[in-house]
């Protein structure tokens, strides 16, 4: 008995030997993204949406900015030697590192030029000396009515004349720090304050010539106090509102890594430096441990004034015409590019100061793409 067949048989039979010599049917794929103004839309389904990456902007504390510099002598404790007088030098009686109190003998130095000023003082001595006896034989000649009164009034010019002059060549050997009653012409070089030697440009037998010293050559001598020391720190204009005097700054040299010195800022300078467009900062740093050196490069963090801000990474923010932009996660696949100010960069963040607002979500991975996509079909319109 042969089975019976339902009437649609026949043509399902059909359909599916159709479809068998068809070829498989392919994947549709989703259609490109469309722009909209100043927006790039993805419509469902579109791959490229995964590979971007978004971030819910919100307040921040301001984190502190760096400020390039070097440590300097403190040239309010430092004082550069140079001589008086020219001459031969004899001895040496320091050496670079050592300490020495104020007054204390630094080189010895044989000069012609100094003998003639403790011979000036001797004569003025003689000559003092000599005008005060010819002063007194006149006023008891005077009395007795043998001198006339002019030789005592000429007598008493005379000797005030070789008095004031005693004076002058006294002090000026006092000046250079001469107590020798003789003429030597031997002069000593001394240090005028109590610090360390931390510069020597002096050899023996060397001849010095002051004025061939102060138009081309360094101090002979360099002392100071190491226990205090200078940062100088270059800063720009933008940096400028932020800077205060008396605000204290932490100080870090590659060296000691992570370690904080503090400083605190005593001058900021008045003028830019036509060259490199920065205001020079300085700031007095306690170097008491003797561990920071002069000549060091350092940074320096400063808290600035204000207390929240907006931080995006960098990445996310693109120049374009000069101007910067980054682009705006709207949601359902709507991008939307968005001019931005920015402000400083640091550690892979940027401040944006306008623009954008908390609470909005921005892309953070992908906008150079987003901007490829954007740019060519704005450019056909």
């Amino acid at each position: 008995m042969k089975p019976i067949l339902p009437p649609l048989f026949p043509a399902v039979i059909v359909l599916a030997m159709l479809a068998g010599c068809g070829q498989p049917s392919a994947e549709v794929p989703p259609s490109e993204p469309r722009i909209d103004g100043d927006s790039v839309v993805f419509p469902q389904g579109n791959g490229a949406v995964d590979k971007l990456g978004s971030m819910t902007l919100s307040q921040v504390p301001t984190p502190a900015f760096r400020l390039n510099g070097r440590l300097t002598w403190n040239e309010d404790r430092t004082v550069r030697i140079f001589t008086p007088f020219a001459g031969r030098v004899a001895r040496i009686l320091v050496q670079p590192g050592d300490r020495v109190k104020r007054g204390q003998a630094l080189a010895v130095i044989s000069s012609p030029d100094f003998g003639q000023a403790q011979a000036d003082a001797r004569r003025a001595e003689s000559d003092y000396a000599l005008a005060a006896k010819n002063l007194a034989r006149l006023t008891e000649l005077e009395q007795h009515g043998v001198a006339p009164l002019k030789d005592l009034q000429s007598a008493e010019a005379d000797q005030s004349r070789a008095q004031a002059e005693l004076a002058r060549t006294r002090e000026r050997l006092k000046l250079y720090g001469s107590r020798a009653e003789g003429v030597d012409q031997t002069y000593t070089l001394t240090s005028p304050v109590a610090g360390t030697v931390v510069e020597k440009n002096i050899n023996p037998g060397q001849e010095l010539r002051p004025d061939q010293m102060l138009a081309n050559g360094p101090a002979l001598f360099v002392v100071t106090d190491p226990e205090s020391l200078w940062v100088q720190l270059d800063a720009t204009e933008r940096d400028l509102a932020e800077i205060k005097l008396g605000q204290q700054i932490a100080i870090r040299s590659p060296v000691y890594h992570d370690e904080d010195f503090i400083a605190r800022v005593d001058a900021v300078s008045d003028f830019l430096d036509p060259a490199t467009r920065t205001i020079k900062v300085r700031a007095s740093l306690n170097n008491a441990h003797h561990r920071l050196k002069a000549e060091m490069f350092v940074t320096a963090e400063l808290r600035g004034s204000k207390t929240m801000q907006l931080q995006v990474p960098a990445k996310s923010v693109f120049f374009q015409g000069e101007k910067y932009y980054l682009f705006v996660d709207n949601g359902a696949g709507k991008y939307t590019r968005r001019q931005v100010t920015i402000g400083d960069e640091q550690q892979g963040s940027v401040e944006v100061r306008d623009g954008v607002a908390a609470g909005e979500k921005i892309v953070t991975d992908g906008a150079l793409m987003l901007q490829q996509i954007l740019q060519p079909r704005r450019v056909q319109k």
